[in-house]
């Protein structure tokens, strides 16, 4: 068994590693940036190694420092999580060039499956089912137009080395295909330093099955079934369960041999995932699934294959990078219950998603739900801060559970019992959408969440209910348990029998003043903490902090003017309009890359840019003016 172990990642994944590692005595060692010298994953490691500044490509993404680390350390092998160099077959053979053990697969076996267009190639060699499309090396525009227009639309263009959702975008009609491949590319080369493409078919109704899929060196690959995880916003997975609903014996037997199959096809030794894309518009049937991808790492959602087969992921691949066969054979893995997994993302599904940088102030994950099981992943603490440098998940949220009705109740629990402030988050999306009856009757594809839109988005004012709960709190009136449900007497003017007068509170919350009159009752009312900042109530997973109001302080600010903010840092990566030129309403303004996604400010109404202060490759912080638009005359 490996006696130390680097690990070459941070946050939730690096403290899911150590973990582990620990349980099996394994002594461990964790890399930080400037940013990360104070996180999580430093101080429960036993020793950390300094490998750079903030950014990730001068830290993380930096091989030869990692490498360096691990020597200096007498680090024995180097475990890469997920994400930054987890697939980069160069770094796997720097690793094992420089005397480390690789906790992966084989370099070749990464080359093969990390372009998407020769692992397609791959996989039809070994009667793997494969989307119909387009997978080939001439990369001129006519050419992708003319197979896009051959294909039919709508089609889906993809980075070939993409991967997260980065590089890649659906297109419904012909005369937007050139402007989509544009974007496509200039995402795909920053992001993988690759702009080349292939086209698929796009799936009407697409439901996205993966694999798990395990093998050792010693020949062996089993699968560990399958996952769904077609709840998806924007290509990126939202929620993710195990199994698959609606997926009877014979399609699981198919899809699952089939990625035996294509493990097999390219010597595949590790944890492993084979993406599939299901055709669910007449249910899921063996003949209507199709070969997408391969991810030759660990999987951010592996949490819910191990809650329904009892397998520590993890623990496997260390014995396996340690020469062990697999601890278990194919018919010694069975399904039992229901898992689901939920990501914590520190982002406003109020102001599109725009992630939400800063200290966590406050943060609070709820406890196991009349005792059933939860399992909280996560990399950060209260009072940690969410960095601009990297991907803005705070956490995962699984639940396990006998039958899929109670996972989502249990799952549904956590998202809406989840505290966070003044970091927002996505928890009241989540809890949403595990309250939408399609998903609940197990009628998802990948475009459920588009089709629901604004139904999943939780309401900016606060409920009445809540409401009521802080004004009953500022007026001296105190819960019992946690929760308003008695009446009482007290010296604001309530009493048990007859008349009292009425009394009204003012208070502030998220720039917005509210008069309220407190009620006596006996009301079921959300519970109300006391912090620092304020009264902080969490309702349906969304937390607010209300303030006794102040006359002239900035809750009373307005928007409208035209003024356009940087919603976030950032950089600016493109200007479309110039000083004293004349924009119409939704005009794009200026683009800006910020958490490795890009977000186009637009102009708010038609009018004239009187003032320009963007320009391309300036760094920009969170409020900034960046463009001021005046109306016509």
């Amino acid at each position: 068994m490996i006696a130390s172990l680097l690990i070459a990642n941070r946050g939730e994944i690096a403290c899911r590693i150590i973990r582990t590692a620990r349980a099996l005595g394994i002594r461990t060692v964790a890399v930080y940036s400037d940013a990360d010298a104070q996180a999580l994953h430093v101080s429960q490691a036993d020793e950390a190694v300094h490998i750079g500044a903030s950014p990730a490509r001068e830290s993380y993404l930096v091989g030869e420092r990692i490498i360096a680390a691990a020597l200096a350390a007498s680090a024995e092998a180097i475990h890469p999580g997920y994400g930054f160099l987890s697939e980069n077959a160069e770094f796997a053979e720097a690793v094992i060039e420089a005397g480390l053990v690789w906790v992966g697969p084989r370099p070749d076996s990464i080359r093969a499956m990390g372009l998407k267009d020769a692992a397609k190639q791959r996989m039809i060699a070994a009667g793997v089912p494969v989307t119909p499309g387009y997978l080939g090396a001439d990369q001129s525009p006519e050419r992708l137009r003319a197979e896009a227009d051959a294909i039919g639309y709508p089609v889906l263009i993809k980075a070939v080395a993409g991967g997260g959702g980065k590089g890649m975008r659906r297109v419904d009609e012909a005369a937007a295909f050139d402007d989509a491949l544009l974007s496509c590319q200039r995402e795909a080369a920053a992001a993988f330093g690759n702009t080349d493409v292939l086209i698929e078919k796009y799936i009407l109704s697409p439901r996205h099955i993966e694999v798990q899929v395990f093998g050792d060196t010693h020949g062996d690959v089993v699968h560990l079934f399958e996952r769904d995880c077609s709840l998806q916003r924007r290509h990126q997975k939202v929620i993710e369960e195990a199994p698959a609903p609606g997926m009877d014996a014979e399609t699981r037997a198919a899809i699952c041999d089939a990625a035996v199959r294509a493990a097999k096809a390219v010597d595949y030794v590790g944890a492993g995932t084979i993406e599939f894309i299901a055709d669910a518009s007449e249910g899921l049937r063996a003949d209507r699934i199709w070969f997408m991808e391969m991810n030759t790492r660990l999987q951010v959602e592996h949490p819910v294959t191990e809650e329904i087969t009892g397998v520590d992921l993890v623990e496997w691949q260390l014995r396996v990078a340690s020469g062990e066969r697999l601890r278990k054979r194919q018919d010694e893995l069975a399904i039992n219950g229901w898992a689901m997994e939920a990501r914590l993302y520190a982002e406003d599904p109020a102001t599109g998603f725009l992630p939400s940088i800063g200290r966590l102030d406050y943060l609070r994950f709820p406890k196991p739900y009349r005792g059933r099981t939860v399992r909280i992943e996560t990399g950060v603490r209260e009072g940690d801060a969410v960095s601009p440098f990297y991907d803005p998940m705070i956490a995962k949220l699984v639940t396990h559970a006998p039958s899929r009705a109670l996972a989502i109740e249990n799952l549904e629990q956590m998202t809406a019992r989840t505290r966070c402030w003044p970091v927002r988050t996505n928890a009241g999306f989540l809890t949403l959408a595990l309250r939408n009856t399609d998903f609940a009757g197990g009628e998802i594809d990948t475009g459920l969440i588009a089709r629901e839109g604004e139904a999943l988005i939780p309401a900016v004012q606060p409920s009445d209910a809540v409401l009521q709960a802080v004004a009953r709190v500022a007026v001296g009136r105190q819960p019992r348990g946690g929760r308003f449900r008695h009446r009482t007497s007290d010296k604001s003017g309530f009493r048990v029998n007859g008349a009292a007068a009425p009394v009204m509170v003012r208070f502030a919350e998220g720039g917005r003043s509210y008069e309220v009159v407190v009620e006596d009752g006996d009301a079921d009312l959300p519970r109300v903490t006391r912090i620092d900042a304020g009264w902080a109530v969490t309702e349906d997973g969304v937390t607010r902090v209300f303030t006794l109001y102040r006359p002239g302080g900035p809750q009373g600010a307005v928007a409208g003017d035209g003024a356009i903010l940087s919603p976030m840092s950032g950089r600016i990566i493109a200007v479309d309009v110039a000083e004293g030129a004349a924009v119409t309403k939704g005009q794009k303004l200026v683009t800006l890359e910020a958490m490795k996604m890009e977000h186009g400010l637009v102009a708010p109404f038609d009018g004239v840019v009187a003032e320009l202060h963007a320009v391309v490759e300036g760094q920009v912080r969170e409020g900034m003016l960046l463009v001021r638009i005046e109306k016509d005359a």
